[in-house]
């Protein structure tokens, strides 16, 4: 357990000093593909949000979806490619495949859906290649172009203040 806050803040450390070397991203007007990072261990309705995109006119296909969990079993299959605090190093590297992936895909847009600031969900938003950045208010300005200002548990309004906002910049 308090080789775990050591990690965290290592970790920590290796993020603060690259969000200070963020770079602007440049908003395309044609959202195609969607990254979709989101913490578990706060919001249970991942289905839900991914229905609400696809009911926004987005594939289902152009749709990638990477969860954390604060309590990551080894043993449980999960039906979304899920991670936690092991797939970490403590240089802030991450050591799984399907996450080094996620992190080097081009997104048009990358929604971070996690209000409370988890250094290794932090990491990989800061580390996306993603072209534009979209995550809630409560999380550091640095790490997103847009914020959005409402509850984890409200999707259905985070998904229409998301496109209302892509729309009216058409």
């Amino acid at each position: 357990m308090f080789l775990n806050y050591i990690k965290e803040f290592f970790v920590k450390k290796t993020l603060n000093k690259n969000l200070n070397n963020f770079k602007n991203e440049v908003f395309t007007s044609n959202i195609q593909t969607i990254g979709l990072l989101i913490d578990e261990s706060a919001f249970g309705h991942s289905k839900d949000l991914i229905n609400e995109l696809v009911l926004q006119g987005i594939a289902p296909q152009n749709i990638k979806v990477v969860a954390y969990r604060s309590k990551f079993k080894e043993k449980e299959t999960y039906s979304i490619p899920t991670f936690g605090n092991k797939h970490i190093n403590w240089n802030g590297e991450i050591t799984e495949a399907f996450l080094n992936e996620f992190i080097a895909t081009e997104f048009d847009l990358l929604i971070s859906y996690y209000d409370i600031e988890t250094a290794i969900l932090m990491m990989i938003t800061n580390q996306s290649k993603a072209r534009f950045k979209v995550g809630f208010a409560s999380v550091d300005k640095k790490l997103n172009r847009w914020m959005i200002d409402t509850t984890i548990q409200n999707y259905k309004l985070f998904v229409f203040e998301l496109f209302k906002y892509l729309k009216s910049i058409k």
